[in-house]
């Protein structure tokens, strides 16, 4: 976490007066970019053994340079970097990219000289290593050590990355999104993303913030940025790689089944307003369309086409994403009639189809209509032909057809190319200049339209339910040492204390299961009692439903083999529902709550719901809303409701459990809690915890 001498100096990186390259021939692509994107600010080089480098004299010594660096490229090997930072650090610079590779990266040869680098570091803004570095097409500056593809803007949006390579073709990508920022973190040594979050949020040139990621290593920072970028209405746009990493590290426990440690970045993302898309380019016209438009405060969509098959798709994309197509009025209808055909279904999406084409005034018309219509956006899909066609100048007389449209009806349009590389760059300039969106991919237009519209929704929500810095997380705690499997009668006591409900119980051995069986009463249930039992129905070491001291003796004597104690518990009748819950304490993301379908249906339908910890009861009832299972409690096809507000008591109490023990608990299971008739609570009928020796 960037402490505040850091974030003056983040400022510096950021936004550079003077920058100081260090190393060799390496340095004459960032010195050439520089210039080509229009730096203006001081530029000096030192190398002690050459002249010039790119036109540029060399100084011998950084004690030589007129003044203290804002931002420094340092382009030597790995071994000399930390003492070029101490160097740095000693005469005042701000920030320095640390290009270099052979660090953390490489293994514990690496790491040593990593753990050099951050401490020779001190309070400046360290980029890096192993990272291509920083571009700000803003301002012109570029701690850039490759060629890139980008120019300079006036205002757009913010990248930050985890791959340099992503971040390279970044700026390749012909889709006209304005790039103002592009930051590759490299190795993360001293700075990582959640580091640059809050700084590019002063900055009121920068309309939105894409991440790619793999991880996070600072879960409390990142949390720290997200709440300011929602405070300032500034989105933040994720594309997030590890999706099938899901279904490979299942431990042993329902609750590290369901939580999944990708889902629990869902789960993120999702508590913190942050849209997550899934794929480079539906991340690049999220951008280009918060961009250029910002959210949607609306999700109706008038659709213009001259196909059906392109209509048909469009429908079926915006059902998906959440958008709707509503019907025309009877107004628009009378104004389109003035335009189309008899034949024209006039409808919504409209096919309008080539009676009109190539002609302006008829398309602009019959355009107009639509825009005039109850919705927020009107998007006309337009993929034009090839350069070179005959006929080529009827696609710019659609394009202007909605231009002049727009303007008439003060409405906002997209044009949306089914295939990305059919909307040309000089008509994307076109409409960008006109206030419109042109946006490429049929899918990723609707993706992106959708986007924008959850992100006004989803902040709106946020900001209504009380002070945003509610959802800031903590710092995630690794439990460390050896882990001890608890028991489930130690389990459970341990979680009544924080107010779990249990059945009435005994623990007991063989011989004294006759006399708990006469306290208890009949109809009990037994269980054998063991710390590596996770799982006692597949191991035979549960028998439900006994109604006599002869039925309880022989359950007995088919468990001796599992343990020497056993658990004798009143059973629970009239149950409405089965419910599990579950903490995961997850390395990245600190304490995650599972809620979900308990019982055999666990492992048969899936239906769980992620929250992490800390978090309100509004906040659990939201989530348990969104299960299958809630339907039952809630009275399915005429059954009694459920005693939801006990439910929730339930799973509060663990909850406040796990936080109390936060840096020893690795995870607990809850499975199930039985939901009992309105007003007559829960039950606890089994639990587990794992918690590390102190």
């Amino acid at each position: 976490m960037a402490h505040e001498a850091q974030h003056r100096n983040i400022a510096r990186l950021l936004r550079p007066e003077s920058i100081v390259f260090i190393g060799g021939d390496s340095l004459e692509l960032p010195i050439d970019s520089c210039r080509r994107i229009g730096f203006e600010g001081e530029m000096w080089v030192v190398n002690p053994h050459r002249e010039q480098i790119a036109g540029l004299a060399c100084f011998h010594s950084l004690d030589d340079l007129p003044a203290a660096p804002d931002a420094a490229f340092v382009a030597v090997n790995a071994a000399l970097t930390a003492g070029v930072l101490r160097h740095l650090n000693r005469i005042g610079a701000g920030s320095a990219v640390c290009y270099a590779a052979g660090f953390a990266e490489l293994g514990e040869e690496g790491r040593a000289l990593q753990r050099e680098l951050i401490e020779a570091s001190g309070e400046m803004a360290v980029l890096g290593p192993n990272c291509y570095g920083l571009l700000n097409y803003l301002d012109g500056a570029a701690l850039w050590a490759d060629t890139h593809g980008g120019q300079r803007q006036s205002e757009g949006v913010a990248v930050i990355s985890q791959s340099g390579n992503i971040s390279l073709s970044l700026t390749m990508a012909e889709r006209s999104v304005p790039l103002g920022q592009l930051i590759a973190v490299g190795n993360q040594a001293v700075l990582g993303p959640g580091d640059f979050i809050e700084p590019l949020l002063h900055d009121p040139r920068i309309k939105a913030i894409g991440l790619y990621m793999e991880g996070l290593d600072d879960v409390e920072t990142f949390s720290r940025a997200a709440v300011a970028a929602l405070k300032k209405g500034v989105p933040l746009v994720v594309l997030k790689a590890g999706r099938s990493a899901v279904s490979t590290r299942i431990a042993a426990s329902h609750t590290a089944s369901l939580a999944g440690e990708d889902l629990l970045y869902d789960a993120l993302f999702e508590r913190l307003g942050i849209l997550r898309v899934p794929s480079l380019t539906a991340f690049m016209e999220t951008l280009k369309m918060l961009a250029l438009h910002g959210p949607l405060a609306g999700g109706r969509l008038g659709a213009l086409t001259c196909s059906g098959g392109d209509a048909a798709l469009l429908a079926d994309l915006a059902d998906r994403e959440g958008l709707t197509l509503p019907r025309l009025g009877e107004a628009q209808r009378e104004e389109i009639r003035k335009y189309v055909t008899r034949i024209t279904t006039i409808e919504n999406p409209l096919d309008y189809n080539t009676a009109i084409w190539g002609r302006r005034d008829e398309l602009e018309g019959c355009f107009a209509a639509v825009m005039e219509a109850e919705v927020d956006a009107t998007v006309l899909v337009l993929d034009y032909a090839r350069a070179g066609l005959p006929g080529a100048e009827d696609w710019d007389i659609a394009i202007e057809g909605l231009i002049g449209a727009s303007e008439k009806t003060g409405r906002f349009g997209v044009v949306a190319a089914t295939f990305p590389e059919l909307l040309p760059e000089r008509v994307r300039e076109r409409l960008i200049a006109a206030g419109l969106v042109p946006l490429q991919g049929l899918d990723e237009a609707v993706i992106a339209l959708g986007a924008a519209h959850r992100y006004h929704c989803r902040r709106a929500e946020i900001l209504d339910h009380g002070p945003v810095e509610r959802l800031r997380l903590p710092a995630a705690r690794r439990p460390a040492g050896a882990t001890e499997t608890l028991d489930e009668q130690r389990s459970k006591q341990i979680l009544a204390r924080h107010g779990l409900p249990l059945a009435p119980g005994r623990v007991a051995a063989i011989d004294e299961l006759a006399a708990a069986a006469g306290e208890l009463g009949f109809p009990l249930v037994l269980k054998a009692l063991g710390s590596d039992l996770m799982h006692k129905t597949e191991a035979g070491g549960v028998a439900l439903d006994l109604r006599g001291e002869a039925a309880l003796m022989a359950a007995a004597r088919s468990m001796q083999g599992l343990g020497e104690r056993f658990l004798l518990e009143h059973m629970v009748e009239g149950a409405l529902a089965e419910v599990i819950v579950g903490v995961k304490n997850d390395p990245q993301l600190g304490l995650a709550l599972v809620i979900g379908a308990g019982g055999i249906l666990t492992d048969l339908v899936a239906d769980a719901a992620r929250l992490l910890l800390p978090c309100d009861r509004a906040a659990l009832a939201a989530a348990f809303s969104s299960l299958k299972v809630a339907r039952l409690i809630e009275g399915y096809r005429g059954r009694p409701a459920g005693d939801l507000p006990a439910l929730l008591d339930a799973v509060q109490a663990i909850a406040d459990y796990a936080l109390a023990e936060r840096g020893r608990l690795v995870e607990l299971d809850v499975n199930p809690i039985l939901v009992l008739p309105q007003g007559q609570g829960v039950v606890a009928v089994d639990a587990v915890i794992r918690l590390a020796n102190k």
